[in-house]
């Protein structure tokens, strides 16, 4: 996630590849190509689940797994594929592609860390090094804006990918302050008691993934559409009320079998600390979402112009949100 640097220069590489490649065959009536731009993993399951349950209502989803979220939102451009998973502000804004978000699936949960025996609150890292993901990305999104909030400037910013990768640095010493995903987190609290001290951080809400469309897509599909978003309501709602499900939706479909049994345990764990933290979208989102998602993704220079002044409508087509809470009601 950057401002105009990777995500725009990405942009413009793929489009010349979908310019010069042979189209994915046309998706026909019922079915739906879903462009998921990251390796599923644990995080995935409520998504995987709502997909197989759209089968089940009749919708043929394919599933394209992509390594990148620019490369699913080209692959939606390029029409390749007819639904994207991520949250794409900047090609929406800055390249202009007629793509809209139509719900959210879950917001961001970072967690910055610091080396215990260096540092302990926010005030400590007023001039001190922190390493993130990368230059324009949530996580340094996350950090600056804590900075903001807790008047302190940050020093160098250091670009890591990965946040694996991160917590081993964590773990060696050559990192004293990063951020993580809640995996890692876990991981560093496991495997070094004590030895770092998580950072407070205010709830961002700013979307982590979304669905997103042609407009034309969701105007000439709108029942496998509001079938899919059905779905997604219903299994973060399940899962909100009780986090064991997510292992049931895993067993019953199947999900992640590389795993081995042994994830049941941190699947369930892992859907505890979501559903504490409200990171489910129970309700899709929507204009509340996108407001969040200015103002968060402002700061990460994905988007331009004062938060409050952009349009929801530039962004996101919120009819299948109305269509959907019509039905489900609004949680």
């Amino acid at each position: 996630m950057a401002s105009v640097s990777r995500r725009t220069i990405l942009a413009a590489a793929f489009a010349a590849v979908l310019a010069s490649a042979a189209p994915f065959a046309a998706a026909s009536a019922g079915d739906m190509r879903i462009a998921f731009g990251d390796l599923p993993g644990i995080e995935s399951i409520q998504t995987l689940a709502a997909i197989e349950r759209a089968k089940e209502r009749g919708v043929n989803v394919e599933l394209i797994i992509l390594n990148d979220e620019d490369l699913a939102a080209q692959a939606i451009v390029g029409g390749q594929a007819d639904v994207g998973i991520g949250a794409p502000y900047t090609l929406i804004q800055k390249v202009g592609v007629p793509i809209r978000i139509f719900a959210q699936i879950s917001t961001l949960r970072f967690f910055p860390v610091v080396n215990s025996e260096f540092y302990k609150e926010w005030k400590d890292l007023d001039g001190q090094e922190v390493a993130v993901q990368a230059r324009g990305s949530g996580t340094e999104a996350v950090m600056l804006l804590m900075a903001k909030n807790h008047g302190i400037k940050l020093g160098n910013i250091s670009y890591v990918p990965g946040s694996e990768v991160r917590r081993n640095a964590l773990l060696q010493g050559t990192l004293k302050a990063s951020i993580v995903d809640a995996a890692n987190r876990r991981a560093l609290e496991a495997e070094a008691p004590g030895k770092f001290i998580v950072l407070p951080v205010e709830d961002l809400g700013a979307s982590d993934e979304a669905l997103f469309a042609t407009a034309d897509y969701l105007k000439n599909n709108a029942a496998d559409v509001d079938i899919l978003v059905e779905e997604l309501m219903k299994t973060a709602r399940e899962i909100t009320e009780n986090p064991a499900v997510a292992v049931e939706f895993r067993n019953k479909y199947k999900l992640l079998p590389d795993l081995g049994a042994e994830a049941d345990s941190e699947i369930t764990e892992y859907y505890k600390e979501t559903a504490e933290a409200g990171s489910l979208a129970l309700s899709g989102g929507g204009a509340d979402a996108a407001a969040d998602d200015f103002a968060f993704f402002s700061v990460a220079g994905q988007i331009e112009g004062d938060p409050a002044s952009l349009k929801v409508e530039d962004f996101w087509d919120v009819s299948v949100l109305d269509r959907a809470v019509a039905k489900l009601g609004k949680k």
